[in-house]
This record gives C-alpha cells, structure tokens and sequence, in this order.
C-alpha cells in the first residue's frame, strides 16, 4: 500500500538524520478497497476483539439512515464500530459504502489519539454529511442513536 511505503519512507529518513522516530503502529493501518461500493477499515473485527477475550460494545449505522446519503443516492451501506466495554477504546471500525475511503481517516486519528466511544459521540459532525454516520454508529455502541 501506497501509504503505509510512504510512511515507512518518512520514519527511514528521520531515523538516518538522526530525529527522534515513533515507530509505525502497523495495527493502526487504513485497508482500503477502491471499488463500487468502496471498502474501508482500520483496526480489529469483532471476531478479533472477542478471541482476544474483550468484551465489545458494537454501533453500526446503515447508510439509508443518512439523510446526505440519500441526497447523494448513496444510500448503500453501514459503518461499524467496535469499541471496549471496559474502557470505550475503540478497536476498530469497518465501512462499507459511498466516500468511505475517505471517511476512514477519522478513525485512524481518532485510534492514534486513543478516543473513546463518548468523545466521538461529543464531537460535533456536520450534517448533513457522510462522516456523520460514524458519530452515529459510535451513539449505536452506547444506546444513544437518534437518527435510527
């Protein structure tokens, strides 16, 4: 993947000038799937989560929910969130559907930064929007979806 060469590129050259490196959290790579519809995920599957003896709180909200999606008549599809009952950490996240390649940095940056399911649900989205369904999907996980 294009990206994750690019970033390993960076971390090489700052590591030969001599600067300080994070090393690359190679758990925390965006999958992207350029196709119709796109396919985008970052993290683990609920499978995953569950084998690993976490206990999950899953959200997910279908696009046909979303009022841009159907404006855009894109309506197929869903975002799903998975976080940790315990701490609200979200482990990862799975959409399939219209601009999800793009949508998906989000929760890279939100998983970098460690945010939990209540700050995501916090965190003003504009409407209407694509990105909003992950807000929603996040309100999904803790019973406080108001658009399904």
């Amino acid at each position: 993947m294009a990206h994750v060469a690019s970033a390993e590129g960076i971390i090489c050259v700052e590591k030969i000038a001599g600067l300080h490196v994070e090393p690359l959290n190679y758990g925390n790579i965006p999958g992207c799937t350029y196709c119709t519809p796109e396919i985008a995920s970052v993290g683990l599957t609920e499978k995953q989560a569950k084998e690993k003896g976490v206990e999950v709180k899953i959200g997910k909200f279908p696009f046909t929910a979303s009022g841009k999606a159907s404006a855009a008549g894109a309506k197929e599809g869903f975002v799903k969130l998975i976080f940790d009952a315990k701490y609200g950490e979200l482990l990862g996240a799975h959409m399939i559907g219209a601009n999800v390649t793009e949508m998906i940095a989000e929760i890279v940056v939100a998983r970098k930064l460690e945010t939990t399911g209540h700050e995501m649900i916090k965190a003003v989205h504009p409407h209407p929007t694509m990105s909003e369904a992950i807000m929603e999907a996040a309100a999904a996980a803790y019973g406080e979806v108001i658009h399904i």
